[in-house]
């Protein structure tokens, strides 16, 4: 299944917050509650919580922060 380029930035959102949150979420449930019963209904909690949350700030954030990544970049180096 091939998406349309103009979707570029929804499904790059998509991706990387599913990512993210996913390890994120994962690691952070292990530290707090340790490998105990229940772990993964926490970490879908925290999931489910924390995905919509990180897919709006990829979404929004991303073309800014890249924009303000190729500023900080020396050319040519």
């Amino acid at each position: 299944m091939l998406v349309p380029a103009r979707y570029a930035r929804f499904v790059f959102a998509l991706i990387m917050s599913i990512y993210m949150v996913t390890i994120m979420t994962l690691v952070i449930t292990l530290v707090n509650t340790g490998l105990e019963p229940g772990l993964l209904a926490r970490w879908w909690r925290a999931f489910y919580i924390a995905w919509p949350i990180a897919f709006l700030l990829i979404l929004f954030g991303a073309p800014r922060l890249q924009s303000l990544a190729a500023k900080l970049i020396k050319k040519g180096a």
